[in-house]
């Protein structure tokens, strides 16, 4: 039976944190273990510059950290195929075809693209490559023929829109792509809340915790987190709802008895913040400490790691071109094909 293709990937824009951990990236690493799929991990520098044109060399240097904090997650070279997006010279072309089957006025509709705009207060001054970034996307999934693609649960729309303009790419020339389906992580940990309790963690608001945090900064950032601002002394009763503290218990805990236990005793009064404080770094700091030494051991070499990424840029060429030449030859524009 052919293995099942995975594509996925991130934009290379800083470090990544244990948001990007829970939602997608310990899925990719079970998913590439368990040996039934052929995976792809892209590092998506070209849509990273949708909204960094001016400023490259941050997207340049965060291409090691992304590869870095992808070893170190436990992505292996050998079974993934970790690629740069802009050394892949099919996709910009795959992205052109696709541009002219969809709308303007549909790419302003995508929720995800909406929500996007707003939070970077573009207005009308979007740049045209953020704007139609979902089409790049779909190249980007159709150049590998992927049919899972895992991601995070706020993708669905630029997942949808993925399938139509592939939808309509075979009604219009023929049945060539494959159409994707996004993969996401369970219910209720698609997406999980900064240390001040904003419902997001995102590395523009300042509050996330970095896979490659040393125990000292993980210890400062998990005892300066939101919980209860009306548990103020050690017998007030606590609330769970909302509580961050709890909120990341109930996603790393691995003790579900114990957890519910500090939960009851915190709702009648008994337990303080420090106290569930210190048993949340050490469960946190337990799931981190082989993340951290293994990437501490791989940045020990950046070239080693560039020579991964190129070789793995080479084998994603090969398999984006076969599928560029079936795309050409479907429209008929292979015009000097022998």
């Amino acid at each position: 039976m052919d293995k099942k293709i995975v594509l996925t990937g991130d934009r290379p824009t800083g470090k990544l944190h244990i948001g990007h951990y829970v939602g997608s990236l310990r899925n990719r690493v079970r998913m590439q273990n368990e040996g039934n799929y052929n995976m792809f991990v892209m590092i998506a520098d070209l849509q990273a510059l949708t909204d960094n044109a001016k400023n490259p060399e941050k997207v340049r240097k965060s291409i090691l950290q992304i590869a870095l904090d992808y070893l170190g997650v436990g992505l292996d070279p050998e079974k993934t195929t970790i690629y740069i997006q802009s050394q892949i010279p099919a996709l910009s072309e795959l992205d052109m075809y696709f541009m002219n089957l969809v709308t303007v006025s549909r790419l302003e509709r995508n929720p995800t693209v909406k929500s996007e705009i707003q939070q970077k207060n573009f207005d009308r001054s979007i740049p045209a490559g953020f704007l139609t970034y979902p089409v790049s996307q779909t190249a980007d999934i159709a150049a590998f023929k992927a049919s899972l693609i895992p991601v995070g649960d706020d993708q669905e729309p630029m997942m949808e829109q993925a399938r139509e303009i592939v939808r309509t790419f075979n009604t219009t020339y023929g049945d060539v792509l494959v159409e994707p389906e996004g993969v996401f992580p369970p219910k209720g940990q698609g997406r999980i809340p900064g240390i001040d309790g904003n419902a997001k963690m995102s590395k523009s608001l300042g509050n996330t915790i970095y896979l490659s945090d040393d125990e000292d900064t993980l210890r400062e950032k998990i005892m300066s987190i939101y919980t209860d601002p009306d548990h103020i002394h050690v017998e007030d009763p606590g609330k769970i709802e909302g509580n961050v503290v709890f909120t990341y218990l109930d996603i790393f805990g691995k003790d579900l008895n114990k957890i519910q236990e500090m939960k009851d005793e915190y709702r009648h009064g008994g337990l303080g913040d420090v106290k569930i404080k210190n048993y949340l770094f050490d469960v946190i700091n337990e799931e981190l400490t082989p993340i951290r030494n293994r990437r501490a051991e791989y940045a020990k070499d950046p070239a080693a790691v560039y020579d991964m990424l190129e070789k793995g840029s080479e084998k994603a060429n090969i398999v984006a071109n076969k599928t560029l030449q079936e795309v050409k030859d479907a429209m008929g524009i292979n015009y000097f094909k022998k």
